[in-house]
């Protein structure tokens, strides 16, 4: 199995505040989600800067972030490529890609075919907005070090701080567990109902009850200072849940006692119409 995805405009918060450590992890820890979804363990990890000026320092923090998130899922970060483009990126900008390859046992792929009505949909916390949703983000809360700086009762930290949080890796948490698992969905850019519907097979639909899990308070902020409908904020953010899982009900009693932040959040009912995710 084998994935390449980027870190986004969660590079400018990063820049801003000069915290690059942290992204580092962000876009290992991405795309080892992104093959685990079909029971794949990462084997290697490569990783692309680009910038206007290259900024050893930066690069050296990036690096050492990465190296620490291959090391917690066994996997090897065998080497890189930087580019200097200034006729591309600003003095201040780059860009951090990652390429990764993960290995997975053909009878032990994780399809989603075996998803029928009647199993449970399990959702696992995420650490925050990951690394999707910073455009709208930056809009809504700003981008200056003065608006990152500045602190929140509701959060417990400053908005910058919640914002450069690392997105969770979920493959040490739930890799004992696999064979209870019909199907993953890694909650990334489209939130649940841009990526459930990738593990659902023809004939059902996947029902949420929104109302079963306690929203962060940093996406709660975000919608109220922005104005941003619930129907909008659903399909930008992941919503405190990172990844979703579809078992049987033995299953979802075995995870949820046995996963942090996991908790039963839905069920798969049947659907002869196109719509695959309801939000309730």
């Amino acid at each position: 199995m084998s994935s390449a995805d980027g870190v986004g405009t969660k590079l400018r918060l990063a820049s801003v505040l000069n915290r690059h450590e942290g992204i580092g992890h962000d876009i290992v820890n991405h795309c080892v989600n992104d093959i685990f979804t079909s029971g794949a363990s990462p084997i290697f990890f490569l990783d692309y800067i680009a910038s206007g000026r290259l900024d050893m320092e930066q690069v050296e923090c990036s690096v050492k972030g990465m190296a620490d998130a291959c090391s917690r899922v066994g996997c090897a970060l065998i080497g890189g490529e930087t580019a200097e483009m200034p006729g591309i990126y600003s003095r201040n900008d780059y860009d951090l890609v990652g390429f990764i390859v993960g290995v997975v046992e053909k009878p032990d792929i994780i399809t989603g075919k075996s998803i029928k009505p009647g199993d449970l949909i399990v959702g696992v916390e995420s650490s925050g907005l990951h690394t999707n949703g910073y455009s709208l983000a930056r809009r809504v809360l700003g981008e200056t070090p003065a608006d990152l700086n500045v602190y929140y009762e509701e959060l417990g930290c400053t908005v910058g701080d919640a914002l450069l949080e690392p997105h969770r890796c979920y493959h040490n948490d739930l890799k004992p567990y696999l064979q209870h698992i019909k199907g993953m969905a890694h909650i990334t850019g489209g939130g649940l109902p841009g990526n459930v519907p990738r593990v659902l097979p023809s004939g059902v639909c996947a029902r949420f009850n929104t109302s079963s899990w306690h929203v962060p308070p940093l996406f709660e902020l975000i919608r109220q200072r922005g104005g941003v409908e619930k129907e909008e904020m659903f399909k930008v953010f992941n919503m405190g849940i990172g990844m979703v899982v579809f078992c049987n009900r033995e299953g979802a009693d075995i995870l949820t006692g046995n996963v942090a932040g996991s908790q039963v959040i839905g069920e798969v009912v049947k659907s002869g119409a196109s719509k695959r995710v309801m939000l309730d």
